[in-house]
């Protein structure tokens, strides 16, 4: 016979275990899940079918399962990925906001809500909303925005071509981001005859596009013609796997390169050609060049706001951009000379072009830069409460080559950008879109995916607080990373935006709320308590004492301490648009709109 008798779900988990990377690995590693009444019969039971061929892992929430899987694509540089299966209404709504953060990043994850019944007989069931106008909506319909792909699975045959379209989906460079297959649930379990030809192993080859010829000609003219180049080195570069092309590249002709959050740990910290972070959490030394740059040359970067000062930082009146972009809605942004192409192909090509040509050094802004970071790192020299910096300080000086730091919202991911001296592929932040909640699942995916890696997840009480569940997934998977929990008492990353504008403290931290009780959340009996080893440290000489007491771990280790949360990196940085009200009583607003408004006129949006 040419043909299975399968249940649709049987013949999705069958397929997706014979789905292989190039390196003869399965692209979907796993399915996370969390069953319900949407998924529990059908997807349920084809799990447990394939349970010794195909992992599936238990969360203790949608979001953060989503969070974790999302994070392993990252940590495997898209060239592996996760599914995650919920039932339907809550348990998908739930992922939405993950879904959100895969698509900002560009990250590759496989969503599989339970769904309403394809056949609508018992109609409403429970968890169904109900379109008044429309009949064929359903909760999972939120997901349409935030998918790359998106797809209804009502008729069991439908996975022979949505699956094959999903995956084209998660490999391609350009494309690459979220899919959602809505599984009607009566659908799950009902059986087809699947082609055996269906189930053929099938390896995914990610593409590298090279560049159109007269683009490529375009971008060489430009920077033979360039006086003062620099690199803006973006999530692409790491993507492409071009960070020693990248190297080599800077080396050879002696440019400048500045990283974007994402394209952080594209080059070594300490390599001569890097001038540091760039943008409103960037470095003098980053901003100084880039300030000055006649040629901005984007490599596997989007350009967000973050990284271009809202578009003030480029000041040059002479200045192009330059974007080197496998998507070609990327390479084309804000008038862009577009060279459409992967990372590492096109600094071969344009390397092969220049030959031997160079451009001047520049001197001492590394060096000044470096002086200032070490200020701020450095261990207090008296019993006031540590800042964020120290904290950071105390966490660099018991790293190592192996150790990943990484962070997503509130005051890390900025500070960890400026100052955090990390080597190539040392840095995780998920800031395309700083979700609060991502870091401890985050984590925990990074080390699924890099389980030889020292990783280290920096939050604050903030973030710690939006979700933590998966602390206790990771004790009981005994999956072991380090936790450095920030207590500034609130949202102290805010506060000092909304102080910054003008504003009142208000809202943000703990004591400026309407709270009738003052908070006391003791977080290392709070972690303790899902399982983890968990202490709370006083001083910045008790934090490395435990830092290196974590070291060789079995289960997350949680080390917490009090930090100021008023102080921030003064150094470095640039302006960031944040509407300021034009009209206010108090003179704080108005004086901060007076100078936003002074501000706007350094904004260029197009070339």
């Amino acid at each position: 016979m040419n043909t299975i008798r399968l249940t649709a779900a049987q013949a999705m988990v069958r397929w997706l275990s014979v789905q292989m990377t190039e390196d003869g690995e399965r692209f979907i590693e796993g399915i996370w899940a969390i069953f319900g009444h949407g998924n529990v019969a059908g997807i349920g039971e084809a799990l447990h079918g394939a349970k010794d061929t195909f992992p599936t892992w238990r969360g203790h929430n949608e979001q953060t399962m989503a969070h974790a899987a999302i994070a392993y694509a990252k940590a495997k540089k898209r060239r592996r990925a996760m599914a995650v299966t919920t039932s339907i209404g809550p348990g998908a709504l739930n992922v939405v906001t993950a879904a959100g953060v895969a698509f900002a990043n560009r990250l590759p994850v496989l969503i599989i809500p339970g769904d309403v019944f394809a056949n609508r007989a018992p109609d409403p069931v429970l968890q169904q909303l109900e379109d008044f106008n429309d009949g064929t909506i359903s909760a999972n319909d939120c997901f349409r925005p935030v998918s790359r792909y998106f797809d209804r699975i009502s008729r069991p045959e439908h996975i022979l071509t949505a699956l094959p379209r999903a995956l084209r989906v998660m490999t391609d460079p350009a494309d690459c981001g979220p899919v959602t297959l809505a599984f009607c649930q009566d659908v799950q379990a009902e059986a087809f005859d699947y082609p055996k030809s269906f189930f053929t192993p099938k390896v995914w080859k990610i593409r590298r596009p090279e560049a159109d010829a007269d683009e490529l000609a375009a971008a060489i003219a430009a920077i033979q013609s360039a006086k003062s180049p620099v690199i803006v080195a973006g999530g692409g570069v790491i993507y492409s796997g071009a960070e020693s092309a990248l190297a080599a590249f800077a080396s050879a002709h002696n440019i400048p390169v500045v990283e974007t959050q994402a394209g952080k740990s594209s080059l070594d910290f300490d390599h001569a050609l890097n001038f540091g972070p760039v943008g409103v959490t960037g470095a003098s030394s980053a901003n100084t060049v880039c300030e000055n740059a006649d040629l901005v040359i984007g490599l596997g970067t989007r350009f967000q706001d973050f990284t271009t000062g809202s578009w003030s930082l480029f000041k040059n009146p002479n200045r192009r951009i330059l974007s080197i972009n496998v998507a070609a809605y990327d390479s084309y942004k804000h008038g862009a000379l577009n060279l459409t192409s992967d990372a590492k192909i096109a600094l071969q090509a344009i390397g092969k072009a220049l030959g031997s040509q160079k451009w001047p050094a520049i001197p001492g802004l590394q060096a000044d830069w470096a002086a200032a970071t070490a200020a701020v790192k450095a261990a207090p020299s008296s019993n006031a409460l540590p800042t964020d910096m120290q904290v950071i300080g105390a966490v660099q000086r018991t790293a190592s080559k192996a150790t990943v730091v990484m962070s997503a919202a509130g005051t890390m991911p900025g500070e960890l950008h400026k100052i955090w001296d990390a080597p190539v592929g040392g840095y995780h932040m998920e800031y395309g879109f700083s979700c609060m909640g991502y870091e401890i699942a985050g984590a925990m995916g990074i080390k699924m995916a890099r389980p030889d890696a020292d990783v280290i997840c920096m939050l604050g009480d903030g973030s710690y607080m939006m979700a933590n569940s998966e602390l206790a997934t990771a004790v009981m998977m005994g999956v072991a990373f380090t936790v450095v929990i920030t207590d500034n008492r609130g949202y102290g990353c805010i506060n000092r935006l909304q102080k910054g504008t003008g504003g009142a403290g208000f809202n943000n931290l703990l004591d400026q709320s309407y709270h009738v009780n003052h908070s006391h959340i003791d977080f290392a009996a709070h972690a303790a308590a899902m399982g983890a080893n968990a202490v709370k440290v006083t001083t910045i000489a008790e934090l490395e004492a435990a830092l290196h007491a974590a070291k060789g771990a079995k289960i997350p280790q949680v080390v917490v301490i009090d930090t100021d949360p008023w102080p921030g990196t003064e150094a470095g940085g640039t302006w960031w648009d944040v509407g300021v009200p034009e009209v206010s009583t108090r003179a704080e607003v108005n004086a901060a709109r007076q100078n936003y408004e002074n501000k706007l006129k350094d904004q260029r949006l197009v070339d």
